[in-house]
């Protein structure tokens, strides 16, 4: 593809204003680290601070929303202009899972039910940190972290909004889209666009280099402590290069084949690794633990999610998970977009917000239930390397209580690495579609995309893991803007619903009846 051509289908200042911001973040924090890391905090606080609450009521109206228009008559609603979808049911629910699932699969899986277990959520007063009683409330507040409302902001109702405005109105494949219902086709040339495209791509980028750097340290701590492997910046920028070598590879490929055959992979290897550890490991405790688990998170559901008692705990736990779902939104969004042509309301709604949430539970209580069991049988078994070491400690120190220990470690670290390779080739592809407008980008800014998110990774690895630390919380600064580009979806999913429902006589036919 020649340069002219490829420059005509770029959106030139949303890409380099978005560039040139990381450009300028990298540069600042080599050069004012201190100052850097001083600033992301106060923006972190301030964001935790004045938006917590708006974000928790967000997440939850956009589920309920969600909730109404795939029961009602609108579920039935076909999106993308199009009668049959483009992709199979399971490589679809596939892409989707894995992509939003992310390397949060494994390292939060097992470590963030242990947190919750040596350290009882404040909402659940009474229980004793580390006792029987704190299994279903550790368990619980996991499934809220990764749950219904949290997968809802993936593209649930957003999706729809952008499927419509793309495919039935002409306008193109960027994140200004969800602005659709107020602006209409001014949006496509309108200043307010820009910004919105900017804030949603650095959102994106930010969660998706800290992923990859946070992944590069972490697999470096875990190719020392399980094969002898030096845990050096040596070892750490080799994970990166390496990672980002087959991301490119697969970003080249595009959806049909690489994106597809990375999602594929992640689910046939989730469910076989999920069946060995229940019947090697503490199956029947694993089961027991999820039915009953569920029955808290369900009766408990409003007085979790909607807890403001202590602001401290919830910046550093649910909010920062809430914030970090909000600011991948748009583009896990364009994904869904790009994927679920043909597919109905109630389709996207259902694999997007239950299906995806229910397999990240389920997941969940399998490696986090067995880490809890073999830390009551054994206490401080895994709650010490994961003070100590961090995430990927506790990963370890949960698969080698279990029988066959080396293996599980080898067939995680397996699934982690995949899981990881999937986030960053679609967050590149829908970083590349937010540039160009196309579902189908040039490759050349694919690869990009890609070879930037490592680069810039590699880089921040360099100045030190505080830098990484930096670049995840940047991602809930994020949050605050992108959480207002998305509130008008509450009442605009639906105007746009209703509108798909006179187009396909779906409306009147259920008057005739």
């Amino acid at each position: 593809m020649k340069f002219g051509d490829l420059k005509k289908r770029v959106n030139l200042p949303v890409f380099f204003i978005s560039g040139g911001l990381l450009v300028l973040f990298v540069v600042m924090s080599f050069l004012y680290f201190d100052g850097v890391t001083n600033f992301v905090n106060a923006g972190f606080d301030l964001s935790i601070t004045y938006f917590g609450a708006f974000w928790q009521l967000l997440l939850l109206a956009t589920f309920v929303v969600g909730v109404v228009l795939a029961i009602s008559k609108y579920g039935k609603v076909r999106l993308g202009n199009k009668d049959k979808p483009s992709i199979s049911f399971f490589k679809w629910a596939a892409i989707l899972v894995s992509s939003g699932l992310g390397a949060g699969g494994i390292f939060w899986a097992a470590a963030e039910p242990i947190y919750y277990f040596t350290e009882v959520p404040p909402m659940h007063t009474g229980i004793a940190n580390g006792s029987q009683e704190a299994v279903g409330v550790a368990m619980s507040q996991s499934f809220m972290s990764w749950g219904f409302t949290a997968w809802a902001v993936y593209g649930a109702i957003s999706g729809m909004v952008i499927m419509y405005a793309h495919y039935n109105k002409s306008l193109s494949l960027k994140p200004r889209t969800l602005l659709y219902p107020i602006f209409g086709d001014k949006i496509e040339h309108n200043k307010w666009g820009i910004a919105v495209d900017v804030c949603c791509i650095l959102g994106a980028v930010a969660g998706t280099i800290g992923t990859v750097g946070f992944f590069g340290f972490q697999l470096s701590y875990w190719l020392e402590h399980s094969f002898g492997v030096p845990d050096g910046l040596s070892t750490q920028m080799l994970v990166i290069g390496l990672l980002i070598t087959i991301v490119t590879i697969s970003a080249v490929t595009g959806i049909s084949r690489g994106i597809q055959f990375l999602s594929r992979m992640n689910i046939w290897l989730i469910f076989p690794v999920g069946i060995l550890i229940l019947l090697l490991g503490p199956g029947a405790f694993v089961i027991d633990t999820f039915i009953s688990s569920y029955g808290t998170y369900i009766t408990e559901f409003m007085n979790i999610h909607t807890f403001r008692g202590d602001n401290e705990w919830l910046g550093l736990w649910m909010l920062f998970f809430f914030g970090w779902f909000i600011g991948y939104g748009p583009l896990m969004a364009m994904l869904v977009a790009r994927v679920s042509r043909g597919r109905t309301i109630r389709e996207v709604f259902f694999v997007v917000s239950i299906v995806a949430a229910l397999v990240s539970n389920v997941w969940f209580t399998v490696l986090g239930g067995s880490g809890i069991f073999y830390e009551l049988q054994n206490a401080g078994s895994v709650s010490g390397p994961l003070m100590e070491s961090g995430l990927p400690a506790a990963v370890i120190a949960t698969a080698e209580q279990m029988p066959l220990g080396a293996l599980m470690a080898i067939l995680l670290a397996i699934l982690t690495i995949l899981f990881v390779i999937t986030t960053a080739d679609s967050m590149s592809y829908s970083i590349s579609m937010s540039v160009t407008g196309e579902g189908d980008p040039p490759k050349p800014i694919r690869v990009f995309w890609a070879v930037m998110i490592g680069v810039i990774s590699v880089i921040l690895i360099n100045i030190g893991e505080g830098s990484i630390d930096a670049i995840q919380s940047f991602i809930i600064i994020t949050a605050v803007p992108i959480s207002i580009i998305m509130l008008p979806l509450l009442w605009g999913a639906p105007k746009v619903a209703k509108k798909m429902a006179i187009e396909q006589g779906i409306e009147e036919q259920k008057k005739q009846e």
